[in-house]
């Protein structure tokens, strides 16, 4: 594929993990997709042929693996744990106060609206929050209880980032990082 197809791509990828960050699975029809990216509706069944669950499987991987780097990132400067759970819910509180409130989870809507019924999209969450939890359980080595405790600290991030957006309000997060370092206390 040459530059210009990769851009192309590359655009549908973003155009598509913006709908779905504010709109879920059903907010990101390919109209919809085809007018943000710009792209001709010929590449996206060209790039695309699996359609729409692809291109939406291919999104959440994608915002996936990119706090997967913001998270990499923060483990970089060697913090505690509970500075690494803190940094994480400062960054995406940024980021869901920046969007107006409708940038919670990438993947967290897709989630909820398609995995018990599609397959393709249930996997692709499941290996997202997977590489989240591996990357938390990275940070508590030597802790008998870190698979619990990964688990357990990124349920305490997605709620927040619900009840954050829903209340339009940081207060969640502020409260699970308070709870982060009792926990990991």
């Amino acid at each position: 594929m040459g530059q210009k197809g990769t851009e192309t791509r590359d655009r549908l990828l973003a155009a598509t993990q913006e709908l779905i960050e504010t709109g879920g699975y059903y907010g990101a029809g390919l109209n919809q997709v085809i007018a943000a990216s710009g792209a001709p509706r010929g590449s996206l069944y060209f790039h695309f042929p699996g359609g729409k669950d692809q291109l939406v499987g291919e999104s959440v991987r994608r915002a996936g693996q990119s706090i997967g780097v913001a998270l990499g990132d923060l483990a970089d400067s060697d913090p505690s744990v509970t500075d690494l759970v803190n940094g994480v819910l400062r960054y995406l509180g940024d980021r869901l106060e920046e969007s107006g409130w409708r940038k919670g989870c990438p993947v967290a809507t897709v989630a909820l609206e398609t995995a018990a019924v599609n397959d393709p999209l249930q996997e692709a969450c499941s290996e997202v929050y997977t590489s989240w939890e591996a990357a938390l359980r990275a940070q508590l080595t030597g802790r008998p209880d870190a698979d619990d405790l990964a688990v357990t600290i990124l349920a305490l991030v997605e709620g927040a980032l619900l009840l954050a957006r829903a209340h339009r309000s940081r207060e969640p997060l502020d409260r699970v990082a308070r709870q982060v370092g009792v926990l990991l206390s």
